[in-house]
């Protein structure tokens, strides 16, 4: 009955591997080619994401330059980088779409930071979910005689020191965010 622990361990790893993406959208001082990964771009008619339609590469710290495959679609991508929640001002250099990204206030980074603590805490909650269901389950069998009731007490405290330790990564991914979004 082990297995409803590793179940609930490989749920949690998915968890933490999502909040980690998460994380990697929010905008540092840095450019990052994540920044791009929510835009879509109408591609003859059909929405499309644009790391499915052009390369994105970091050439300098603040810059990202785009690519796209198929030149003729450069000024859609390029029209749906400037109307993007981003606030940057693409411009063209020939087939590469060039996007500087501004220098962050402070008021913007401590709504960055905010923006990474809601982030973590949805990272949580989740943990928290699969945490319940497992425990739902694990308490479910006992009551059925499938499981005795120490073999359930020790499933419940290996399930609670896992999602413990997993609360602490997502605490600890939080603070490293938290320094390089605030790193000026």
């Amino acid at each position: 009955m082990a297995s409803v622990v590793d179940q609930a361990k490989t749920q949690m790893e998915k968890t933490l591997e999502s909040t980690k993406e998460n994380f990697s959208g929010i905008r540092t001082g840095r450019a990052n080619p994540s920044f791009l990964n929510d835009i879509v771009v109408d591609y003859y008619g059909a929405p499309t994401p644009i790391k499915a339609l052009a390369s994105i590469s970091v050439p300098e710290p603040r810059t990202l330059a785009v690519t796209p495959f198929d030149i003729s679609q450069a000024a859609a991508v390029e029209k749906a980088i400037r109307d993007s929640d981003l606030g940057v001002n693409p411009s063209r250099d020939g087939n590469v779409i060039r996007v500087t990204m501004p220098e962050l206030t402070e008021e913007r980074r401590k709504d960055y930071v905010k923006l990474a603590k809601t982030k973590a805490e949805d990272g949580k909650v989740a943990l928290r979910n699969i945490r319940r269901k497992t425990k739902e389950g694990i308490e479910a069998n006992v009551k059925d005689g499938e499981l005795s009731e120490d073999e359930g007490d020790r499933l419940q405290k290996d399930l609670d020191a896992l999602t413990k330790q997993m609360s602490t990564q997502i605490d600890q991914l939080l603070e490293s965010k938290q320094k390089e979004i605030l790193e000026v």
